[in-house]
């Protein structure tokens, strides 16, 4: 059954509680970086701000951010980007006594009609069954290459396999990728493997360590240096496959957010954090499904950034989040953060994508 789309129930606006309810009160931004005592802090679900009597949708929220009022517009604002006199809601309370309203139930009973079991799912276990999860995702994915945007979050692990690198590049090249993120590690070793034949010094396929292999990522990135950027790097020859490859290949956007305990790094790798997430809050907001894997920190954080919903064509439909980990830990700490409506599967991460792509046809 091919999917389709949940449709989302707005809150009955008309309803005495609300027709009651006082405008949102607001305050300006005493300085720049600084919210007003009071301010409402906002979430991953859809929340309604009471403006002039009519409420008002935030149409890109976030969680742990602050809510402005911008030319009769809700937008979703980070600390550091307020600008002293930015008209700030206040308010802690979300039953819309004090004109906002925080609304879960949007997407509610979807489920048990099999339109929508993506979303506000709880994660499972190593002994939980997950041929109908690859299944549900294949045909999401299939829906989402032709009407929607799909952000993958990977961690190197993505790269040490010679299948995993196979497979993920040719979810690549069928158009089931319109934007990756990732760190130093993911880039390096995966063009070290193309470039040299190996990731972090050991042979792709037989995992058997080259002499002096250790220097294998570092030759790859002070080769990279050299030329001065990845497609640079890229139009040499030395790299003729894999999963940056093809996006450079591809025109696939990437972001590869920076570390301290990076090598090099590569040219393109981002050493302001405040600078990375820019860029990566850029990737999310146009993402319609995200799929992190084998990578903690960067899923944390890619989670914190993303909405439960998407706002498209003026339509509210589901914004989808899959975490994907072998360590059972790593899956449940984006839901210890609050993120409630990401789906887990519990597997080794160059499996997952093996299996991915080959249920999508993806050659």
């Amino acid at each position: 059954m091919a999917f389709t789309l949940p449709t989302y129930h707005a809150p009955d606006f008309t309803r005495p509680e609300f027709t009651a309810a006082p405008n949102a009160a607001l305050a300006p931004a005493p300085r720049d970086g600084v919210a007003p005592q009071n301010y409402h802090s906002t979430s991953m679900y859809p929340e309604y701000f009471k403006v002039d009597g009519r409420w008002l949708l935030a149409e890109e929220s976030r969680m742990d951010c602050t809510a402005v009022l911008r030319e009769g517009r809700v937008e979703i604002v980070e600390f550091r980007n307020l600008r002293a006199g930015d008209a700030v809601f206040l308010g802690r309370s979300e039953d819309g006594r004090e004109g906002i309203y925080l609304w879960t139930e949007g997407f509610a009973g979807a489920e048990d009609g099999a339109q929508d079991s993506f979303a506000f799912r709880q994660g499972r276990s190593r002994e939980t069954g997950y041929t109908r999860d690859y299944n549900q995702l294949a045909e999401l994915l299939r829906y989402e290459r032709e009407h929607g945007s799909i952000l993958w979050v990977m961690g190197p692990a993505c790269s040490f396999d010679a299948g995993a690198r196979r497979a993920f590049a040719a979810l690549v090249r069928s158009g089931y990728v319109n934007g990756l993120m990732a760190g130093n590690a993911l880039a390096t070793h995966d063009m070290e493997a193309s470039y040299l034949g190996t990731a972090l010094g050991s042979d792709l396929y037989t995992q058997q360590p080259r002499e002096n292999g250790h220097y294998n990522h570092l030759d790859t990135i002070n080769r990279v240096r050299e030329c001065g950027s990845i497609p640079a790097f890229i139009e040499t020859g030395a790299v003729t496959d894999g999963i940056i490859y093809e996006c450079v290949q591809n025109k696939i956007p990437f972001v590869l957010a920076g570390s301290i305990r990076d090598d090099g790094p590569l040219p393109e790798v981002v050493g302001n954090v405040y600078e990375a997430q820019n860029r990566m809050r850029a990737l999310v907001r146009g993402a319609t499904t995200i799929i992190c894997m084998a990578t903690t920190l960067h899923t944390i954080a890619t989670g914190n950034m993303t909405p439960s919903y998407r706002v498209v064509d003026g339509k509210i439909r589901p914004l989808y989040f899959y975490s994907i980990d072998i360590s059972e830990f790593a899956v449940g700490k984006l839901q210890d953060r609050g993120s409630l409506s990401v789906r887990t599967i519990v597997t080794n991460v160059q499996d997952f994508i093996t299996k991915l792509a080959a249920d999508l046809g993806a050659e």
